[in-house]
């Protein structure tokens, strides 16, 4: 547990200076994008002395170090500034937006594991046969287009013509669930309202599994390529000889190993399925944070972009973090070399 705890630690550490650098990177690019965002924000009518004093409130005058350092010092405070699109703290917006996004890759996440790896497994069971080759085509057609190809594909085939899922949104209109922690599929269930958790999973079936597909197919390939050559390994060999069931053969011997190169390519998928969700929430008019990402990034939001890129960049971090917790705690030799050094 030690060892695990310096790990923990020294990951963390890591992640923070990443953080400070991406904090610093999308600053800069944020105020090299053509357009005065005091412009932009007061619109064409304003006169020069309002956008000059809007200016000088948003610090656009003084040097680059001094903005930086503005804005190191709100952050501290937990202050990302004023939206110049919402005209309201940054930091609401995110709280407002978040969850649907995070909801909505949290589905997308269960999915890309709960299909792909029993997917890889079977394949890989059944190496060389039918059901292998028919996976694999499936999966490579899951990886060989982008996430808001199959969004527009599973819009068009299950919510136009076949009309059995909802176009776009994440409740009916005529449903309302009392916000307590912006997942409606939480907060239907804390009211009770089982009618508005099955309207919600509804309306999240279609979204997530498009967000998914890339992340189902890689995860089942990654799978079956592992435990195929786990599979090649005397011991398989000899509990083979032995008699023991193939099911348990492939639960217990061989996926247990696969899963370690697997897991952290999976995490980064799961991860990165933040800033992929961005496209997918515009596909199906998702009310989400990549969504509010895409509107204040063409309005040059300075104060909500980089509000933005920090908390997508905060939870790829975190997941990473996790990823390498769960690897160290199935493979005993990152333990054991923590405790080494």
């Amino acid at each position: 547990m030690p060892a695990l705890i310096r790990l923990s630690a020294k990951r963390f550490a890591s992640s923070l200076l990443v953080l400070l650098g991406v904090s610093l990177l999308i600053f800069a690019i944020a105020r090299v994008i053509p357009g005065d965002p005091a412009r932009i924000a007061l619109g064409p009518n304003a006169t020069v002395a309002v956008v000059a004093a809007l200016r000088e409130k948003l610090h656009l005058n003084e040097p680059f170090v001094l903005q930086y350092g503005y804005f190191l010092r709100d952050l501290l405070h937990g202050d990302l500034g004023i939206s110049l699109y919402t005209n309201r703290p940054v930091m609401t917006d995110i709280a407002q937006f978040l969850p649907a996004t995070l909801e909505l890759v949290f589905v997308a996440g269960i999915m890309m594991v709960g299909i792909g790896v029993p997917l890889g497994i079977l394949s890989a069971r059944y190496r060389g046969r039918l059901a292998d080759h028919l996976i694999r085509i499936v999966t490579l057609l899951g990886v060989s287009a982008p996430g808001f190809v199959w969004a527009v594909i599973l819009m068009l085939v299950f919510a136009y013509f076949a009309k059995l899922f909802p176009i776009a949104g994440r409740i009916s209109d005529t449903i309302t669930v009392p916000t307590t922690t912006g997942f409606l599929l939480i907060d239907s269930l804390i009211a009770g309202n089982l009618k508005a958790f099955g309207n919600a999973l509804w309306h999240i079936i279609l979204p997530a599994f498009a967000l998914a597909l890339s992340g189902i197919g890689q995860a089942a390939r990654l799978v079956r390529s592992n435990m195929v050559e786990t599979y090649e390994r005397p011991y398989i060999e000899m509990a083979q000889a032995y008699g023991f069931p193939q099911g348990r053969i492939a639960r217990r011997y061989a996926l247990r190993p696969s899963l370690i190169p697997s897991l952290t390519i999976i995490g980064l998928d799961l991860a990165a399925m933040l800033g992929n969700a961005f496209l997918i929430e515009a596909v199906f008019a998702w009310p989400g944070l990549s969504r509010y990402g895409v509107a204040v990034i063409l309005r040059k939001d300075l104060n909500a972009i980089v509000g933005t890129v920090l908390i997508i960049s905060a939870l790829f971090l975190i997941m990473n973090l996790i990823v390498d917790l769960l690897v160290s705690l199935i493979n005993p030799r990152i333990r054991l070399s923590q405790r080494a050094s």
